[in-house]
Order: structure tokens, then sequence, then C-alpha cells
């Protein structure tokens, strides 16, 4: 039985959500642009606010954690750090492109044999990418690629791969292949961290909110090889 407030900053979106045993009791989005330094504490102290009005107790934040932009992330990291230090409350971090997947899984119907591949936008034809099953197992981790012709084909040649994301759209004339289907207008949001953030919860899977830190864009430039990894 948990009450987890959800933050979402890792794109120009910015979204607040609280779930209360895993239901959405409040809601906030903003689409407008990076906004996040004006519109974050604000949407915050409504969420906090509705929780006291409803009765209720936060028992964790959950924070999405990249990678995504460096401003975003840390304004939204703070304000999380800033609340679980306040109320002596536990942390818990989504990484960003298990947020979007999440979020393909519960508006689409998904084959079974189908893999969901979250881009998130960076430089040139670069994209920071994971790939996923059905169920959200991992099959491939976030990693940094330069995208051209012969991206993906280990998966492709397997099953139907579902591009979606910041930065899918640029990548849909490099990687021509029947079973690479793209899909728009995914963004990363709150509302589909909660059940990622309820599980993480229930298994008391926390960070260190002293040491934590999310996963900015340069740090997978810095460490990830400029080479196609497939």
């Amino acid at each position: 039985m948990s009450c987890i407030l959800n933050i979402e900053t890792a794109t120009p979106v910015c979204s607040v959500a609280v779930s209360k045993n895993g239901e959405i009791i409040f809601e906030r989005e903003s689409t407008d642009g990076p906004s996040h330094a004006s519109l974050l504490g604000v949407f915050v102290a409504e969420a906090v606010a509705e929780v006291r009005l409803k009765g209720y107790v936060l028992d964790a934040v959950a924070v999405s954690c990249g990678p995504g932009s460096y401003t975003g992330l840390r304004i939204g990291v703070s304000e999380a750090k800033g609340i679980c230090y306040g109320l002596g409350i536990p942390l818990i971090a989504i990484k960003t492109p298990l947020v979007m997947a999440q979020k393909i899984i519960e508006t689409h119907e998904i084959a079974v044999d189908t893999l969901l591949c979250p881009m998130i936008d960076a430089r040139r034809m670069e994209v920071y990418a994971a790939l996923y099953d059905k169920e959200l197992n991992v099959v491939r981790d976030i990693a940094a690629d330069i995208v051209d012709e012969g991206s993906y084909k280990e998966y492709l040649s397997k099953s139907k791969v579902l591009f979606f994301g910041n930065g899918a759209d640029k990548c849909k004339e490099a990687i021509v292949n029947d079973n690479a289907c793209f899909l728009e207008g995914v963004y990363p949001s709150a509302k589909y961290m909660v059940r990622l953030s309820d599980a993480a919860y229930a298994d008391k899977q926390f960070v260190d909110t002293a040491y934590f830190e999310p996963f900015y864009l340069k740090d997978f430039v810095a460490t990830t090889p400029k080479k196609n990894i497939f």
C-alpha cells in the first residue's frame, strides 16, 4: 500500500502524478515546451496539497532519471531529492525509456513477439535507445546509437520492432525494413510511471538520495563508443 509522487522532466514535457495503491489520484502535465523551472514547483505544490486534502501521506517520490535533457533532469531530480529529504521518505529512479515503453503497453495492442524501442533524440543521427519485450523485460539496455541503414538489423530480422519517441522521426529514412514500425507523438509522462514506481516501491528498489545522479545525455556521449554497435 503506497502513496507515491511521480515526477517526469527528462524531455521538454513537464508532468507530475500522484498514485495511491497504483491508482492515479492527481496529475498535471504541460507540453508547451521546456518550462520545468517555472512549472514543476507549482505542480508539486498542488500535488502535495491534494495528498493532504485526501488525508494521505507520501511514502516515496519517483523520478524519471534519463537519459534526457541536462536542465530538465537536474530540475526534476533536485525537486525529488528535496522532498525526500524534507519528509524522510525514499527515492525511486525510473529509466526514461522504460516510462515511454510503459506508455505503449498501456495505450496500444502489442503482439507477443513485438519489441519496443523508445528513442530519445541527441545530436545529428544519434539517439539514446533501449529495447524491451511486451513484458518490459530488457532485451538490450540503454545505449547511444548512431543510426544508419544497418542499425537494429539483428532484431528486425527476427521480429517486429516499434520505434517511438522524439528520436524516432529522424530515423525513418535510415531504418527501412518491413519489420520496422514507427509511432508518432510518444513522450514520457508521469502518469505512465505509476505502475513502475508502485512495483519498485513494493520491491524496495530505492536509490541513495544523497548520491544519486540522473543519466544525462552527456554521460552517454562520454562513455559510449562512437560507432554503430550492430
